[in-house]
């Protein structure tokens, strides 16, 4: 996902398994910006499947302080076997449902959606979560999903292959 949205941001760039910095602009958020920074920094690594392994270390404590900062989640301690975790709870769920809710409808109806919902559904392929989103969708919406990621840019569905190994090769 962090790749992802710097590909969208068009910071970088993805093609025959490497990740190139094409815009050094710093991007407005944070962790986008501290991303783009690790890419620069380690320009002699490239291959996006040493990034993707890279960045699973941080990616989920740096998205969870980002939805923190921006009131988009709260943490609540709870109780995991013998011991207290603390987890994060959207403070919205319609807002927090939202965007899946939003994909599964335009795609089941057949719906133009946005760059940004195409790469999404993308992410949502490669990680297996697609019978998530079209539990109840037909032939013709499973087609428009199919459509949907064929017709994503080069270097994102490049991104999306190369995020499907990884998940594979973690499960």
């Amino acid at each position: 996902g962090l790749l992802a949205e710097l590909v969208f941001a068009n910071r970088v760039t993805i093609g025959g398994g490497n990740v190139t910095v094409i815009d050094r602009t710093a991007p407005e958020d944070a962790l986008a910006h501290t991303t783009l920074d690790q890419l620069i920094q380690e320009q002699q690594h490239r291959a996006v499947r040493t990034w993707l392994t890279f960045l699973a270390q941080t990616a989920v404590d740096g998205v969870a302080q980002r939805l923190l900062r921006a009131g988009q989640v709260r943490t609540e301690r709870v109780r995991r076997g013998l011991r207290q975790v603390d987890i994060y709870v959207p403070t919205n769920m319609s807002a927090a449902a939202w965007p899946e809710h939003r994909l599964r409808h335009h795609i089941i109806n057949g719906q133009q959606i946005t760059m940004g919902d195409a790469a999404l559904a993308g992410m949502i392929a490669a990680t297996g979560l697609t019978d998530r989103i079209m539990w109840d969708a037909d032939a013709g919406g499973r087609r428009y999903f199919a459509y949907i990621l064929g017709a994503l840019p080069q270097p994102l569905r490049e991104l999306c292959a190369h995020t499907e190994a990884a998940v594979g090769d973690a499960v």
